[in-house]
């Protein structure tokens, strides 16, 4: 078990609001016998030896709940029965907050947005891209896990952008000419262009696959009418920002030739 596979199981046991105790929505100790009994098949005596080396795991996965603002500690309402043992780190409350984001979309227990899983997976970019793209895929994933879909898009098409500038300023040399033109108007069509203008058919068809979704999330997100941006197209926006980043990686050598 890794930290990531903790922190799911502790929002999958609140939403189903099975192992509350003492007064509190979430008692650690519960959910852990809970886990070992339901997935492990460990009852007694062995599942209470397994407790110290899970705990720590299920104790930073609270953490980053109560970071969030979805837990806290604490009882439920004041005169509900409480615990040293709660007190001391066990025992925790959902928030008003929290209810709402835990009845909210699911779809976040099936893809890998946790800061640190995430970063794992946009580093090997970082050096690439700049830490304007490596910044901005953080931001995206962040907002994803806060439920913040239009800014997650937002983000992923500004992580996108960094993309493209890095492309470009690889392939024209000159990094003031490049960010000059992205500022001007119709910049950013400009600069696409210069990337892939005489490319092959294919190549650009593969690369426009990419931004086209992308440049639609980003203005759309820019622009202060209302908006219609759910978790679905914040979830593919993640998505394809990596992908998009892994797609440049790649091909490196042709797109900036």
């Amino acid at each position: 078990m890794v930290y990531e596979d903790a922190f799911k199981i502790s929002v999958a046991t609140l939403r189903q609001s099975n192992c509350q105790g003492y007064g509190y929505d979430l008692y650690i100790p519960n959910l852990i016998r809970n886990y070992l009994c339901e997935h492990e098949h460990v009852t007694g005596p062995d599942a209470e030896r397994q407790l110290p080396k899970l705990s720590p795991l299920f104790y930073e996965a609270a953490w980053e709940l109560c970071r969030r603002g979805i837990i806290r500690p604490g009882v439920r309402v004041f005169g509900e029965q409480a615990t040293s043992d709660g007190s001391a780190g066990n025992g925790y409350s959902v928030t008003g907050f929290g209810r709402t984001w835990l009845a909210e979309s699911h779809a976040d227990e099936f893809i890998p947005t946790e800061p640190e899983r995430f970063g794992q997976m946009i580093a090997p970019f970082k050096s690439k891209f700049g830490a304007g793209f490596h910044s901005r895929a953080q931001e995206a994933v962040r907002c994803y896990g806060a439920h913040a879909y239009l800014a997650c898009c937002a983000m992923c098409g500004a992580a996108a952008e960094s993309i493209l500038l890095a492309l470009a300023i690889a392939k024209l040399g000159d990094e003031t000419k490049v960010l000059g033109t992205y500022a001007a108007a119709g910049g950013r069509g400009r600069i696409e262009n210069a990337i892939i203008g005489q490319a092959d058919a294919d190549v650009q068809r593969e690369f426009k696959g990419f931004t086209v979704l992308m440049k639609y999330w980003r203005d759309e997100a820019g622009h202060g009418k209302a908006s219609t941006i759910s978790d679905n197209e914040a979830y593919t926006s993640l998505a394809l920002m990596l992908r998009f980043a892994q797609y440049a990686g790649d091909r490196w050598k042709t797109l900036t030739t």
